[in-house]
């Protein structure tokens, strides 16, 4: 295993194609798996799925399931049904994200509720969740299903306390940090924590990759968060300026807020609150973030927790595993340049 990662290691690949190479086969069965498992009598609901499962995504979530169940020894195929729960959980959530976000570009196409309806959408991410859950329970293994049925709550719970949190700038940082664990990390905690738990591994183990998958997870939507005022659209997977025009409370806005002077705060008022935008301010908005620091204080705080992500898996072995998801947690925050 040590050969080709060196191989790969000395390429240009990034440390995702890299898990990728070094999980070829393992993902091209939670591939198939999903293939089959999003099938139905029904016609809607694969073509829908197709849309969004199969437009191309990263499959960052199943594989790290994958990475670190490899890592940790495991040696039977219930990794492939878990990675593919996760990746089922994951398609729902944006389903459902898309409807209440009304987002014009999902994964560099037009979002399913666009072309098929929102109750469309809703209706396909429930069965999403269903494949998942039935996915999970074919694994048997309790502590597994437990991990990730909570995570699905979690974050749900997170995608609601975010809409109530919608257009409200007095959001402070402490509330944001609760949504972005509960919405996004929840998801990375648990497709790491499965791992350790299925191969029997200590619990020193499945509390690292818990960490890892956490910090990794915040590290990820911290970026977002900053990619959206200046990214690249192949870079975010969704169109640049969303979370402004829908209002949202992200951290480099809620830091800019708190800098913000009787002019700006003002602004942030009519832009956000009021939702009184003009095609000027999101310009204006990219300059009151660079001008306070809002950008990059967001990304320093996502570098350290992609540093205390790396530092999580210091309890493994030295391998080509370990290497690569180390040098995935820089990657997450990196991918900006």
């Amino acid at each position: 295993m040590n050969a080709p990662a060196q191989i790969l290691k000395d390429s240009h690949a990034s440390p995702a194609e890299r898990l990728w190479s070094l999980a070829a086969d393992d993902m091209a069965s939670v591939d198939a798996l999903i293939l089959d498992r999003m099938q139905s009598p029904v016609g809607l609901i694969p073509n829908l799925a197709q849309h969004l499962v199969g437009a191309g995504g990263k499959r960052l979530r199943p594989l790290l399931t994958v990475a670190t169940s490899l890592m940790c020894g495991y040696d039977g195929d219930a990794h492939h049904k878990l990675a593919a729960s996760v990746e089922f959980i994951h398609s729902a959530t944006l389903l459902h994200d898309d409807v209440v976000d009304e987002s014009e570009l999902r994964r560099g196409k037009k979002p399913a509720n666009l072309i098929w309806g929102n109750s469309a959408s809703i209706l396909v991410g429930d069965f999403l969740f269903a494949r998942a859950f039935n996915l999970m329970v074919e694994t048997g293994s309790m502590e597994a299903l437990g991990i990730l049925s909570n995570a699905s709550s979690v974050i749900a719970e997170g995608e609601v306390q975010q809409l109530a949190a919608l257009r409200d700038v007095k959001m402070d940082e402490t509330a944001y940090m609760e949504v972005i664990s509960a919405k996004t990390a929840a998801l990375f905690a648990a497709a790491t924590e499965v791992s350790p738990v299925i191969a029997g591994r200590p619990m020193a183990e499945r509390t690292a990759l818990r960490d890892y998958g956490l910090k990794l997870g915040l590290a990820f939507q911290l970026v977002d968060d900053a990619l959206d005022y200046g990214g690249f659209e192949s870079a975010l997977g969704k169109s640049v300026g969303d979370d402004f025009r829908e209002g949202k409370m992200t951290l480099p806005v809620i830091r800019a807020v708190e800098a913000a002077n009787k002019e700006d705060a003002a602004f942030w008022h009519r832009v956000i609150v009021d939702r009184n935008q003009s095609d000027m301010d999101f310009e204006t908005a990219i300059s009151l973030l660079r001008k306070t620091g809002a950008l990059d204080s967001t990304m320093d705080l996502a570098r350290q927790y992609a540093r205390e992500a790396r530092e999580a898996l210091s309890i493994f072995e030295a391998s080509a595993w370990r290497e690569t998801l180390e040098d995935l947690a820089d990657y997450v925050v990196e991918r900006i340049n």
